[in-house]
């Protein structure tokens, strides 16, 4: 029973690409833009950045999508409404 599993593990590991993501604060964004932390939940709650990924009350970005809006301009990332 262990061999199977084991077998099942390593067909599995070998099959699925192992994806990594930085994650970052808060408090890194505001750093970054020069501004409060306050600001970055409003620019959250407006639209105007990547959305987080939520982790119980914890919010966290992915590094590599701050920094392509960043290098983008920072534009908003609001799609479609008013």
């Amino acid at each position: 029973m262990q061999q199977q599993e084991a077998e099942v593990t390593k067909k599995i590991e070998s099959t699925s690409p192992a994806v990594e993501y930085q994650l970052i604060e808060i408090d890194s964004i505001a750093q970054m833009l020069k501004c409060s932390t306050r600001h970055v939940r409003r620019l959250v709650d407006s639209g105007r950045i990547p959305r987080p990924i939520k982790l119980g009350a914890l919010l966290r970005w992915i590094k590599s999508d701050i920094d392509h809006w960043f290098i983008a301009g920072c534009p908003s990332c609001r799609k479609g409404g008013k």
